[in-house]
């Protein structure tokens, strides 16, 4: 697959699950398909910083996140949904970005970088109750790097504050449209 969504909520049909599904209608607007998941139902334990992917290449660890490895590995973009809580990413996203060490390992320590292959996109789609001006600045910061490590440059995003109720993002017409926007964007920019 070579669009990926990843929706790190554990609210099913909560605000983040509702923009990352306008990403996808954009991307079919724009004439591709795209996977999209849901954190929350998969199984990813946390990273026990054991070190083994630093020598192997490969995580210890079986369990959903082996699929999900294959799956970036294969992705060309990458959409990486979260609510904000306390100024971070979820427990899911957090699980998934630590469980990234992976990439980070075979980039940096194992030489296995994909530098001169097609460029790889990863984005931002994100949800917040707050009205805090730097309640995105981890999310971002945790994200740069993660792309970073999957050999992918951060390329965009959708964000919203004051929507805390489920559906809540339903009123705001201005950043439906800019999740549409975004996947037809991200279609548009597919290599067959």
């Amino acid at each position: 697959m070579r669009i990926l969504l990843l929706n790190g909520s554990p609210r099913i049909h909560g605000n983040t699950h509702i923009l990352l599904n306008r990403v996808l209608e954009g991307v079919r607007a724009g004439g591709h398909d795209a996977e999209l998941l849901h954190l929350a139902k998969l199984q990813v334990a946390p990273c026990t910083g054991c070190g083994f992917c630093e020598s192997k290449g490969v995580c210890a660890i079986d369990d959903d996140m082996t699929t999900l490895y294959e799956k970036v590995d294969a992705a060309h973009h990458l959409v990486i949904g979260s609510p904000i809580y306390f100024y971070g990413v979820t427990a899911q996203t957090k699980a998934f970005i630590d469980r990234c060490q992976v990439f980070w390992s075979r980039k940096y320590l194992l030489g296995q970088s994909r530098e001169g292959q097609s460029p790889r996109h990863g984005y931002l789609v994100s949800t917040a109750a707050t009205g805090g001006g730097k309640c995105f600045d981890c999310a971002r910061l945790s994200l740069r790097y993660a792309f970073d490590a999957m050999d992918m440059v951060f390329n965009g995003e959708v964000v919203v504050q004051g929507v805390d109720e489920r559906g809540a993002v339903l009123e705001k017409e201005e950043v439906l449209q800019a999740a549409h926007d975004l996947g037809k964007k991200i279609s548009a920019t597919v290599q067959e």
